[in-house]
């Protein structure tokens, strides 16, 4: 079943006031590269093979970039976030921002299909930006298709799809808006669980492989992380609630590992149970209150490593009326022989069905 493209190439942001501008202050090299978010042996890369460079720059002369030759490294930068090949990206950023096509720049290229060509690479129709009366660069292609690049080696993600290779390149850019955006996306289309596991997963997991490799990156899993909570809670606040009994989510003391329990209570919600996520890291006595005061019909508790993985919390769980069934997930629990009343889940998948049955719900869960 062919996919959907990753979405149409950013149009810029045009200030009416500073459009076409080319008098304001000119920036060198390294000081464009910081503003955009590459190196500056990419800015002269960009300029040397596709012309995304300075205006008026004479050879033998240092670069100098005026804020619309900024504006077109910019849209070029987005583009490739997105997924467009290196020269398609400057088709783009050429034509959106030439000189005649003040009427069109401000405009979106409308929603594209997609095809698939034998060798499995994506086809996309994504247009160029090219309008009535706009130029088209020297080069580009008929009918404005693009090749959509499935690639990139900054991160390891073999095997990975397109839309974790497209969330991939945003994160490395710290491009908080473009991540947000592509999580939204992905939700909407294919569900929280997948985006969950195939698109999310994976990237985390290759930033954590670049941090214990090299020493470098926590910044990209700080703000993939504070991007991947900020889209899931907004996704859990929309969803309906018919379980009138909640799930209660925590993880144990000493646990620093919030996000899983993010994940679980955005598919929980989707479900329509109530959910009370307690966060990570409680103490023991925060639970057994939280237990008595709210009368859930399901506890799951989340340990990491086997360190916080801590039997005798399991153990003195409070006994309450109603009953509640008591569940175990993370890695942390995968080498211990639980008591027998304590239920151990595997997967999202298998989490989200145990606690919707647990609270007498079964999918689609809504109340019926």
């Amino acid at each position: 079943m062919p996919r959907p493209p990753p979405g149409p190439l950013p149009a810029p942001i045009v200030d009416p006031n500073t459009e076409h501008r080319t008098d304001g202050p000119r920036l060198h090299v390294a000081a464009a590269a910081r503003r955009v978010g590459v190196a500056p042996s990419t800015l002269r890369t960009w300029d040397r093979r596709y012309g995304i460079g300075p205006t008026d720059h004479t050879p033998g002369r240092h670069r100098r970039y005026s804020p619309d030759d900024l504006a077109r490294l910019e849209l070029m930068h987005r583009a490739l976030i997105q997924g467009a090949t290196p020269a398609d990206a400057a088709a783009h950023a050429l034509t959106a921002l030439a000189p005649d096509s003040n009427s069109n720049a401000a405009q979106p290229p409308p929603a594209t299909t997609e095809r698939h060509s034998d060798t499995g690479t994506r086809t996309a129709d994504l247009p160029t930006g090219a309008g009535p009366g706009q130029r088209r660069p020297a080069g580009s292609v008929g009918n404005d298709r693009l090749r959509v690049r499935t690639g990139g080696t900054a991160l390891r993600l073999p095997g990975a799809g397109w839309r974790a290779r497209g969330l991939g390149r945003a994160a490395l850019a710290l491009d908080a808006d473009t991540v947000r955006g592509l999580l939204a996306e992905s939700i909407a289309v294919i569900g929280v669980q997948a985006t969950w596991d195939d698109v999310t997963r994976p990237v985390l997991a290759a930033v954590a492989q670049r941090w214990a490799d090299t020493g470098a990156g926590i910044e990209i899993e700080h703000l993939l992380s504070d991007c991947v909570t900020a889209v899931l809670n907004a996704a859990a606040t929309t969803a309906p609630v018919y379980a009138a009994r909640p799930v209660l989510l925590a993880g144990m003391a000493g646990d620093q590992h919030r996000l899983p329990l993010v994940v679980l209570a955005t598919t929980l919600a989707q479900r329509g149970l109530s959910c009370r996520s307690l966060g990570a890291d409680l103490p023991p006595t925060a639970l057994t209150t939280a237990i008595r005061r709210t009368a859930p019909a399901a506890v799951l508790l989340w340990s990491q490593m086997s360190s916080t993985a801590d039997l005798q919390v399991l153990r003195s769980l409070p006994r309450t009326r109603p009953g509640y069934r008591s569940f175990v997930a993370g890695p942390g629990w995968a080498e211990m022989e639980l008591p027998p009343q304590i239920g151990r889940l595997e997967s999202l998948e298998e989490a989200t069905d145990a606690l919707s049955a647990a609270c007498g719900c079964r999918e689609p869960c809504h109340g019926a």
